[in-house]
């Protein structure tokens, strides 16, 4: 699976170990940055991730800051990005089955290494289950932001 990443000055690090295990687990990362601490925006990279899933059909993003909640806002205000903000294996599992989650949203000063690792890999389990969560995903794809 290919993903595209981003996060601002306070995800950096978690980025980083991020895009190397989602690696070493044989997926493509693009990472969109930042690649330093220095001070950004996260909105900012909330757009550049979320307009690369929306142009690669098949694609997921992951967005990281502080606590991900700015990031979760942020991403979806973009009409066809479904963004989950994930603390435990049990909600990216249920994002990814229930609602059609297409970018997965942490942040690194709530969870360490060893629960984004579960994160991830629940993430990576987990697939749309449709049925009964279609009607209700097609009608969050109705509202529009505009």
């Amino acid at each position: 699976m290919k993903f595209y990443i981003g996060t601002d000055h306070a995800g950096v690090d978690l980025k980083d170990w991020t895009v190397e295990y989602l690696r070493a687990k044989g997926h493509e990362v693009e990472d969109l940055g930042p690649y330093t601490t220095d001070r950004v925006d996260y909105p900012d990279y909330a757009e550049k991730v979320c307009e690369a899933v929306l142009a690669n059909e098949g694609t997921q993003g992951i967005l990281i800051c502080g606590s991900g909640i700015g990031m979760s806002m942020a991403a979806n205000r973009h009409k066809g990005i479904r963004a989950a903000l994930c603390h435990d294996a049990y909600t990216a599992s249920v994002a990814r089955g229930h609602n059609d989650a297409n970018v997965l949203c942490y942040g690194e000063r709530i969870v360490g290494k060893g629960v984004a690792a579960s994160i991830i890999d629940a993430w990576l389990a987990g697939s749309f289950e449709g049925g009964r969560h279609a009607r209700r995903v097609a009608k969050i794809e109705a509202i529009s932001c505009e």
